[in-house]
């Protein structure tokens, strides 16, 4: 048993953050949920509901952590691909920016400013889309960026922000390129249709036994970019090799336990 460490994990109503809070809590850590909505299996005092724009709200759930585990983000594109005009809208400006790339600012400023020596920023395999639909397999987390649309682009920026803060605020950062967890039965759906999908799939008992490695283990490289997903199924999509190096952490689950287990 790892010792008990106060642990805040934005987007702790998710689907990844319950997983991550449950595994947490089951562990004998201190919780602290920040979200949008009230998490589940938190009390009241522990679950803290803001969004990341709240500046003053933040700063308070962090204080006295020892790592921020950072999950919230609107998770997708609005649309993808874009329609026809006029059904082309997107949600870059009135969401994308101001959840993905304003509020990971927050954060960041919030562990600089406080001292905090640990973050885990959730990126995604969409940042590298376009090397898996190239078959160029298994893909490392050192290849070029090729992403899928704008949220992709978001997660682009957020991870070079780690980098940032990494290199200039001695904060060990940890970006994690995750594999799809899916939040609804329609989700569930779209990955049994395709093969690739099935590969990159992250079960909710993998990403909280992952995320509860990122904060357990001993030190972090100072910045660090790693994939989580569970085991493939059909072929190997992303090399986990650094996630285990570094975290000692390897999946146990595969495509379709968990999925839909809500």
């Amino acid at each position: 048993m790892s010792t008990p460490q106060r642990i805040l994990v934005t987007g702790s109503a998710g689907r990844v953050g319950r997983a991550v809070v449950k595994e947490l809590v089951a562990r004998g850590h201190i919780v602290v949920g920040y979200d949008v909505r009230p998490t589940p299996g938190l009390t009241p005092e522990r679950s803290v509901t803001a969004g990341l724009l709240d500046v003053e709200a933040f700063r308070h759930a962090a204080t006295g952590v020892a790592a921020i585990i950072h999950l919230a983000a609107t998770p997708d594109d609005a649309q993808f691909p874009r329609g026809i005009p006029p059904d082309d809208s997107d949600n870059f400006v009135a969401e994308l920016v101001p959840n993905n790339v304003v509020g990971p600012y927050h954060v960041m400023e919030t562990a600089r400013t406080l001292g905090i020596p640990r973050v885990i920023l959730a990126s995604t395999g969409q940042v590298i889309d376009g090397h898996l639909r190239a078959d160029n397999i298994p893909v490392t987390p050192d290849v070029p960026y090729r992403p899928r649309y704008l949220y992709a682009c978001t997660k682009v920026f957020l991870e070079a922000l780690g980098q940032v803060y990494a290199k200039q605020h001695g904060i060990a950062i940890l970006a994690v390129r995750l594999g799809w967890c899916p939040r609804d039965l329609g989700q569930v759906t779209e990955i049994a249709g395709g093969e690739l999908f099935q590969d990159v799939y992250l079960s909710p008992g993998d990403a909280g036994r992952f995320f509860a490695a990122t904060v357990e283990v001993e030190t972090l490289p100072p910045f660090s970019v790693v994939f989580a997903t569970s085991r493939h199924l059909h072929r190997l999509r992303y090399d986990l090799s650094e996630s285990h190096r570094i975290l000692g952490w390897a999946p146990e689950d595969q495509w379709p336990t968990g999925s839909t287990a809500w």
